[in-house]
């Protein structure tokens, strides 16, 4: 760098701005007619500031430092000019930016020969000395005056050396931090000088890699020339941008070779220094980061695999998925396909041996797994007891089937964990990755075959089809027009007689409400869409409406005239669960008139099994009441006897599937016939569903059933129709009569 370029750069630090030239001048209580005065008396210094070089410099010339300088006459002679004109512009110069520039420029200057401070103060002192005689006649105060000035000078000198030293004790200071900073930091440092291509390195930046700074050359080869193949296009790239100003600072990680041959993760930070000639060098620290790439590889680790299992987790297989649907767009891409398997029951495991022996079994199940992929395969943890299997490179999808296969009989072996011995199985739904060519969702795909293969039994494994999407698609459509059926008016009740068969004439005892629903022009089958209802919770809502039209209904036949006509009405297991279920069924009595006597409540064998804690407690309640209870459906759950006498039930209802083998099949003879004598042993009213023929009305009067129902009486049918029949606008099918209305009538 120039002495000008070096002048420059110094101005950007030292210059003062407009305002603190201001400032200073303000303080200095300076003024134009300060600027007047020096120039009216300059002509008659002119002599005085001449006699004043001289005897300056003869008084330097004294003294060993300024007189070393001075030792050549051409340079004395040069410098005698230049003080000539420095006090003449002293004299007629404004305290303008001009003249702040050349003043600075001159100590600049004497600094940069070595002229020390304090012989520039000196002469000063002597100038003033000198100029205090030329423009005063001699006197005791102007001496004094003197005197003044010289101790004055002297305690200037003496402050500047305190400005000056505590600056360099604060220079020193920073400069120790940094070095201790530097040190703590453990990082290297390094400068490349970009020109000549000269790299200088740190010893911390050698040790660091194993190696010794002799034993590099200083060049840019010694750093690229370890760095990893993969990462150098990367590091010349974040240096080119910063050097093309396209980053404020060089920030880049990356991989550097060790001394053993072995690599370090490093993180190099620099600036580039800029100049009026252009770019010189840049510099900056490399640190040791290969600690925290590890913890960032462990976490990446942990954030895409499951902790329990070890497996991929759900982000994970999303990953592998992409990649898979990829690989599916090349030429002559084999089949691939997902395996959704859930585990059966296993919230029985959890409810009754706890959450540590299930985590213990999902271990287990993992392991036994992935032991029946193939290579390259890939098997997840979805979530809970839920396990994706991804396999690529498939001949046939048949593959698929055969590894499906493979993971249930992996499954049959009995888990041994601790004292327990447990019989684990599972379900299996199996998806193609693309299906003929058309875009598919595959994991909805095979959650959707896992369903069938629920549905069909479990433990087996079931194909997707596009039939099992339409069937989704239509149940999503029947949910969402069910949520607007109520409103809408599409729902009805109809309405079942339920005889008494006396002497073997029928008499019209009570009516099963059941409900139908009538949309877009036909009748959706309740085997479609109560299961619907019962999904998305809202056949709360349309329970509660069931109840309280049944409840009206029948009401208002009672008090037209049918006076001990009953009304049942099924419940759902979602009922049962609220606490405040049997408030309500009181508040629906309260406000319809209904006596509850007159109000039976079916529930199935399946319901009573859920949470019997709180169903037994909900039904006592409803019993409380003087609501009839009934078991709908008897013979065809899985409950075992002890419900019968535990739960309070009233009457048992005789499933029609019993009912129809009677009285040609044997073993529906015997288990209706059986299912007839435990009730009336148990003191329960017994009702036989789907009656449709002579014969078995013959059998049910042969066994002392004496209440029934079915085709053979009647189809379900409208308020109104049923009405007509009450008030004898029409005729009776002639298979039953109406229930007369004493009080015994309706006894068994």
């Amino acid at each position: 760098m120039g002495n000008e370029e070096e002048f420059q750069e110094l101005l950007q630090h030292i210059a003062p701005d407009p305002h603190e030239l201001s400032q200073r001048q303000r303080f200095l209580d300076w003024s134009q007619i300060d600027n007047e005065r020096l120039t009216r008396h300059a002509p008659r210094l002119e002599r005085a500031n001449r006699q004043f070089i001289d005897a300056l410099y003869e008084r330097l010339a004294q003294y060993p430092a300024p007189a070393a300088i001075l030792d050549d006459p051409a340079t004395t002679a040069r410098l005698k000019h230049s003080q000539c004109d420095y006090y003449r512009r002293l004299w007629h110069s404004p305290l303008d930016q001009a003249y702040v520039l050349e003043r600075l420029r001159i100590g600049w200057v004497h600094q940069h020969v070595g002229v020390d401070l304090k012989w520039y103060l000196g002469a000063y002192r002597m100038y003033l000395d000198g100029m205090l005689e030329a423009l005063l006649e001699p006197s005791p105060a102007s001496d004094c005056f003197a005197s003044l000035i010289k101790k004055v000078f002297f305690d200037i000198g003496l402050a500047l050396d305190s400005y000056g030293a505590a600056q360099r004790k604060a220079l020193q200071d920073s400069e120790a931090r940094y070095a201790r900073a530097m040190r703590g930091a453990n990082d290297g440092l390094w400068e490349w000088q970009l020109e000549q291509d000269q790299l200088y390195l740190s010893e911390r930046w050698t040790s660091m890699l194993g190696l010794d700074r002799d034993s590099l050359a200083p060049t840019s080869r010694s750093w690229f020339g370890r760095v990893h193949g993969d990462d150098l296009p990367g590091l010349r790239q974040a240096i080119d941008n910063h050097l093309r100003g396209l980053s404020p600072t060089l920030h880049h990680e990356y991989r550097i070779r060790r001394r053993d041959g072995s690599y370090l993760w490093v993180l190099v930070r620099g600036v580039a220094e800029t100049c009026s000639g252009g770019l010189r060098r840049i510099a900056g620290s490399q640190s040791d980061i290969s600690q925290r790439r590890a913890a960032q590889e462990q976490l990446h680790h942990a954030a895409r695999h499951d902790p329990l299992t070890g497996l991929a987790n759900r982000a994970r297989l999303g990953e592998l998925l992409q990649q898979a649907l990829q690989r599916q767009q090349r030429p002559g891409a084999r089949e691939a396909a997902l395996l959704f398997i859930d585990l059966d029951r296993f919230k029985l495991i959890n409810d009754s041996l706890g959450h540590q022996i299930g985590d213990r079994v999902l271990v287990e199940v993992a392991e036994r797994l992935s032991h029946c992929l193939r290579p390259g395969d890939h098997l997840a943890r979805f979530g809970g007891d839920e396990f994706v299997a991804l396999l690529d490179d498939l001949a046939c999808m048949g593959d698929a089937e055969r590894v499906a296969q493979r993971m249930l009989d992996s499954l049959h072996p009995p888990l041994r964990l601790q004292e327990q011995t447990l019989a684990v199985t599972a379900s299996i739904g199996i998806a193609a990755l693309q299906e003929r060519g058309h875009p598919l969702d595959p994991l909805q795909a095979a959650d959707l075959a896992l369903y069938r293969a629920k549905s069909a039994g479990k433990a087996q494994f079931a194909r997707y089809s596009s039939e099992l999407q339409q069937q989704a698609q239509r149940q999503l459509e029947l949910q969402n027009a069910l949520a607007q059926a109520c409103s809408c008016g599409e729902l009805r009740l109809v309405y079942q007689p339920i005889c008494r068969l006396d002497q073997g004439q029928p008499v019209l005892m009570g009516v099963e409400a059941l409900l139908r629903w009538q949309h877009d022009g036909r009748e959706i089958s309740p085997l479609e869409f109560i299961p619907c209802l019962e999904e998305s919770g809202e056949i709360l809502a349309v329970g509660d409406w069931v109840l309280r039209q049944a409840c009206t209904q029948v009401r208002a036949w009672q008090l037209a005239g049918q006076t001990q006509l009953r009304c049942s009405v099924n419940l759902s297991s979602r009922q049962l669960q609220q606490g405040d279920f049997a408030a309500r069924v009181a508040d629906v009595l309260r406000e319809t008139g209904l006596p509850a006597a007159s109000l039976v409540l079916e529930i199935t064998e399946s319901q009573l099994m859920q949470d019997s804690a709180q169903n037994l407690a909900c039904l006592r309640e409803l019993a409380s009441l003087g609501v009839q209870l009934a078991l709908d459906d008897f013979g065809t759950g899985y409950s075992s006897l002890g419900y019968l006498k535990r739960f309070p039930l009233h009457i048992i209802k005789v499933d029609k599937s019993f009912i129809a083998g009677t009285p040609q099949d044997a073993e529906s003879l015997a288990i209706s016939r059986a299912i007839i004598g435990l009730g009336h042993s148990l003191g329960l009213t017994v009702v036989a569903e789907g009656v449709e023929q002579q014969a078995q009305i013959d059998f049910l009067g042969r066994e002392g059933c004496l209440y029934a129902q079915g085709y053979w009486f009647s189809r379900p049918r409208s308020p109104d129709d049923l009405q007509r029949l009450f008030s004898g606008e029409d005729c009776f099918d002639g298979l039953w009569c109406l229930l007369d209305a004493s009080p015994q009538a309706v006894r068994p």
